[in-house]
């Protein structure tokens, strides 16, 4: 009987740490989690994960970071990033910077974008440690390849990528990085650089705008850019073989011509006007065609296509992905016609 009784008591006592448990993650904003509606067109998306918020601080000014803890996480490399699904069902972007050794965790950093769309602002102020988050990836449309030598700029929060890419060069190969900011305070993870003769910290409070003209990139250099659209801009002007990541798509979202568009499966003809997007246009025969950033970022609005030929405005889709899929909040047709499987 007392061999029972034991057997009794540590069986009750699991039930209640599991009851426990339950109604911490049930006490969560994020509970249920909003599910992100499946393409319309079938196109399969990466595996979603289900990760806790273990921490969630202050790095610089306006700059928090989270750790997001999982189990046998998907590998990652440097210049990777993770789609995240944000309390009100937003889905964002952010670049890993942590170590892509962890299996156990992922690093990503958020600065907060006081007019923006209202995900950094999620982000900052409704995520709190024991939140479960739902996240895709990790996708890479940015990484580091081999070089000879590497030249990386960054401007504030573009950091987080060339973060990572940094700690992965190789012993022996040379790399410089020139790393912007409005000043010093707004910069994250400015002090792990500190005494570093390869790194040149520019503060725009301090010491005005980057001089690029004043970079040089050795012969045989790869050059890395991720930041604010006037740096890349600036960067592939100056340098046009530069690798860029942007913070927002680089041109109008209209085009300069309309089009027509055929949605095979549904048995409709529209007219995408010059000045408007596949998507709008889409939406006004399907109203529930799922989309969120409507920037070329996050892909809940990407698509098949079935026939004709696109321009791709997305910071999204692999060149394999852009073989049969399009991003349709900002991308376009380059001719007269588009086939859609919606």
């Amino acid at each position: 009987m007392p061999r029972l009784r034991t057997v009794v008591a540590v069986t009750g006592a699991a039930l209640l740490v599991r009851r426990a448990l339950r109604r911490r993650i049930e006490a969560s904003p994020l509970w249920p989690m909003p599910a992100l509606d499946p393409p319309t067109s079938g196109q399969p998306r990466s595996r979603a994960l289900r990760l806790l918020v273990a921490s969630h601080r202050t790095v610089a000014e306006g700059v928090v970071q989270l750790r997001l803890e999982g189990r046998g996480l998907p590998s990652w490399e440097p210049g990777a990033h993770l789609d995240v699904a944000l309390p009100s069902g937003l889905v964002r972007q952010y670049s890993l910077c942590g170590d892509p050794a962890d299996t156990s965790s992922y690093t990503i950093a958020a600065r907060l974008v006081a007019d923006g769309r209202g995900g950094s602002r999620e982000v900052h102020e409704r995520l709190v440690p024991g939140m479960e988050l739902e996240v895709r990836g990790p996708r890479n449309r940015f990484p580091l390849v081999g070089a000879e030598s590497y030249v990386f700029v960054a401007g504030g929060i573009g950091i987080t990528p060339i973060l990572s890419m940094v700690r992965a060069v190789p012993d022996g190969v040379p790399w410089r990085l020139l790393y912007c900011g409005r000043t010093r305070g707004s910069m994250p993870f400015l002090a792990e650089f500190a005494g570093d003769d390869r790194v040149t910290v520019v503060a725009e409070d301090e010491d005005g705008r980057p001089d690029l003209d004043a970079l040089t990139v050795p012969a045989g250099a790869a050059v890395y850019c991720c930041g604010p659209e006037g740096l890349t801009a600036a960067m592939e002007k100056r340098f046009p073989a530069v690798r860029t990541e942007r913070f927002a798509p680089s041109g109008e979202v209209g085009g300069d011509h309309a089009f027509e568009l055929e949605l095979r499966r549904s048995g409709r003809t529209l007219t995408v006007p010059a000045d408007s997007t596949v998507l709008a246009a889409v939406r006004t025969e399907l109203p529930d065609t799922p989309y969120s950033c409507a920037q070329g970022f996050c892909g809940t609005c990407r698509q098949r296509v079935l026939e004709g030929e696109v321009e791709h405005r997305d910071e999204l889709l692999t060149d394999t992905e852009r073989a049969d899929s399009m991003i349709i909040c900002v991308s376009r047709a380059r001719s007269g016609r588009l086939v859609l499987d919606l």
